[in-house]
């Protein structure tokens, strides 16, 4: 290995210091906004740190807007979208990966291409659907919807992990008495257990993130609003409190950025896995 020069050195933490702060500004950008009086939101040139902050603008929310029913609402989708997506990605992609079947390849770009569908492509046909079924104002409306856009990619992300598992360590296990789910469960899932929680951490984010299936499908009662649909009506018609969206957007991003640095190594190898194939 050559040894890096003082130059590139100061080149390459110079590099990746901007790129932090470009990154992060917005994120700070929203914590000043939401901290600051509202007489000094719009004044040029603008204040880089935050003067007598507001900091009652966290609790004022919590007390004037059902917030906590609406976190509790996205984590109940996120977490059943990401389950569905999972299992369903994980029989559709172990087939594909250790069966050979007649049109088998047809089948798995069938699959893929369905991901390039857009949302707002499926979001009538899925309404007309789930309005005949009565899952309309239904949370499980937006898990279906979800899953619909997650399963394709889902599924050929852990293809390519399966892949790269040998099929010998089945075998040894159904030579020692397992069944062909067991072989699954026991012996296969464990080995592949990060590209799991990458695919879990995509499912996560991607459902976390939502608003069109959402404002859509949970239309019936304020009760069943996500995150993103509350903090969306928190716009008012003539005047908007930009210090109360900026602190529900940080508050509720707070979540997942936990989700994402508790499972950010496994995503990278996960994803890297699947590129592979």
């Amino acid at each position: 290995m050559t040894k890096r020069s003082p130059l590139a050195g100061i080149a390459l933490y110079t590099t990746v210091i901007g790129v932090c702060v470009i990154l992060l500004f917005p994120i700070y950008w929203m914590f000043l906004t939401a901290l600051s009086p509202r007489t000094q939101l719009r004044v040029y040139p603008p204040n880089f740190l935050p003067r007598d902050p507001q900091w009652t603008v966290f609790s004022d929310l919590l007390a004037s807007q059902p917030f906590g029913l609406w976190m509790w609402n996205t984590i109940l989708i996120a977490v059943a979208t990401m389950i569905l997506s999972l299992t369903v990605g994980v029989l559709a992609a172990y087939a594909l990966s250790r069966h050979r079947l007649r049109g088998g390849q047809a089948l798995g770009l069938f699959i893929l291409t369905s991901k390039m569908l857009p949302a707002t492509l499926l979001v009538i046909p899925l309404f007309a659907i789930f309005k005949s079924v009565g899952l309309v104002g239904s949370l499980w409306s937006v898990v279906i919807a979800q899953a619909t856009l997650i399963v394709p990619f889902a599924t050929w992300m852990l293809k390519g992990y399966f892949d790269t598992i040998p099929p010998e360590l089945e075998q040894a296990a159904l030579v020692d008495g397992c069944s062909p789910l067991g072989a699954l469960i026991r012996v296969v899932l464990p080995v592949a257990s990060p590209g799991l929680a990458a695919t879990a951490l995509y499912a996560f984010v991607i459902s976390w993130s939502d608003f069109l299936y959402a404002r859509t499908f949970l239309t019936t009662s304020e009760s069943q609003w996500t995150l993103n649909v509350g903090i969306a009506t928190l716009k008012g018609e003539f005047v908007t409190d930009w210090n109360t969206i900026m602190a529900a957007s940080l508050m509720a991003a707070v979540p997942i950025i936990g989700v994402y640095l508790f499972l950010e190594r496994y995503l990278v190898g996960g994803l890297s896995a699947g590129s592979e194939k």
